[in-house]
């Protein structure tokens, strides 16, 4: 193992403030759903449930409380119609009939959940296509309810290297500690890549590792009933025989449970592992141990019906030119800043929206701008300041395209529309501008001189 030793991340549970009192408790799991997890609950979670696995959970979550809140969770993620045509604005309109009906069929066993409508969506940055799975409104009530009753079960046993779709947890989180094991010394890095993972988890295996924690029959019997819904895909109807559909609410969740024996078996071997979903790397000391990382996880990814993509998972020495990718970012020499997808993806944003014919007056375009300008430096701040300046001339020649056009000339901005719209112009406009948020953020972390 590396000679440059960090402190191993432990289970996400099982941290001594957890254990010391109910205000330590209540801080801790202040996001679960509260008309579930009573202050009782809470610390059963803590000290461990009696018989080690949790019975008597579906009378909760067709609770008319928790169905009413996983409701009011579906209404704000707002989303398109399912199978039925139903839109969460047509629900709304007899939202209490509907809670009730439900209620009523999952208490009796009657409740079947409906075709799942696939789509797809364009991957980010690549030209690739992604499938996305759209339940009815109706089941996403109801996912969300299970969700909402079983997620802390399973978050008590999670590892901390896990961080992607978990509560409290982001990718910033993910990529400060990508950050703090590289200035460690932790420069061999395993970057691997699952060939099509929501689509391939093993549905035995998963209801194996669910029934590891969860006694209660009616409830497993559940999710079986999303992990076998058919899928309505233009005219034709099939039933996958293995896979989680990405866009269902308990997708995360069953693709984090999934993987969580992979996490604690690298944790355990002394591994420094990170993972986002199905985004990993183990970060090492040396190539000898980033060699003998990659063997371990090919194998546990094997054993769980998975494989490494051959061309994409590598290893990669982050100290010298070349670098890996992880969440968006580029790292490479001990620095990081915006990969080129995540670049091109922000000016495709830009483009939709400042189109020379778009009919949109200059203060309505930036209007629309402003926000996503905002939104990506907040995520890639931590980016080099010529990045910034590079996007930010190039939206600015997009404007001036714009206001060319209107002024009878053809082509995009250049030459003297310079002189005629300069920086100033734009900056009194209230453009939102990446290199002077950038300049201001580093003046903040300097403080006053």
């Amino acid at each position: 193992m590396c000679k440059v030793m960090l402190k191993q991340s432990q289970p996400s549970s099982v941290s001594k403030s957890s254990r010391q009192g109910g205000e330590a408790r209540a801080e801790k799991w202040a996001w679960v759903e509260a008309t579930v997890w009573t202050e009782r609950m809470l610390k059963a979670l803590e000290k461990g449930v009696k018989g080690g696995k949790w019975f008597s959970l579906m009378d909760k979550v067709y609770a008319p409380a928790n169905l009413e809140a996983a409701w009011k969770k579906v209404e704000r993620n707002r989303g398109v119609a399912g199978v039925d045509r139903q839109s969460v604005r047509k629900f709304s309109q007899r939202v209490e009939q509907e809670l009730e009906l439900l209620h009523r069929q999952l208490k009796a066993g009657q409740y079947q959940p409906r075709d799942v409508r696939r789509v797809w969506i364009d991957k980010p940055g690549a030209k690739k296509q992604r499938p996305l799975g759209i339940p009815a409104v109706r089941d996403r009530v109801v996912q969300t309810a299970l969700r909402q009753v079983i997620e802390p079960i399973f978050e008590a046993k999670f590892m901390a290297q896990s961080y992607g779709f978990r509560p409290g947890r982001g990718c910033k989180d993910a990529l400060r500690r990508v950050s703090e094991l590289l200035e460690a010394g932790y420069h061999w890095v395993v970057d691997a890549d699952i060939v099509s993972y929501f689509d391939r988890i093993d549905h035995k295996t998963l209801k194996e590792e669910l029934s590891q924690e969860i006694a209660d029959g009616t409830v497993l019997q559940l999710i079986d009933s999303y992990l076998n819904q058919k899928v309505l895909e233009g005219v034709k109807t099939w039933q996958p025989e293995q896979g989680t559909p990405q866009g269902a609410v308990i997708s995360p969740l069953m693709a984090n449970v999934y993987l969580h024996r992979v996490d604690q078996v690298l944790w355990q071997e002394g591994y420094q592992i990170i993972r986002y979903a199905d985004d990993i790397v183990v970060l090492c000391g040396s190539r000898q141990e980033a060699e003998a990382a990659l063997k371990r996880l090919g194998q546990l990814i094997q054993a769980r019906g998975l494989e490494l993509h051959s061309e994409k998972t590598r290893l990669v020495d982050a100290s010298q030119a070349g670098g890996f990718e992880f969440l968006g970012y580029h790292f490479e020499r001990g620095k990081r800043w915006p990969r080129k997808r995540s670049i091109q993806q922000l000016r495709r944003r830009i483009r939709s929206h400042t189109r020379r014919t778009n009919g949109h007056s200059l203060q309505q375009t930036i209007d629309r701008l402003n926000p996503i300008l905002g939104g990506w430096f907040e995520y890639f701040k931590h980016g080099r300041p010529y990045c910034f300046r590079d996007i930010d001339g190039w939206v600015r020649m997009r404007l001036r395209s714009i206001l060319r056009k209107r002024k009878g000339g053809r082509g995009r901005g250049r030459g003297a529309d310079h002189q005629r719209w300069p920086i100033a112009f734009f900056r009194e406009q209230g453009l939102f501008t990446l290199s002077a948020a950038y300049d201001s953020l580093r003046q903040s972390r300097c403080g006053p001189h």
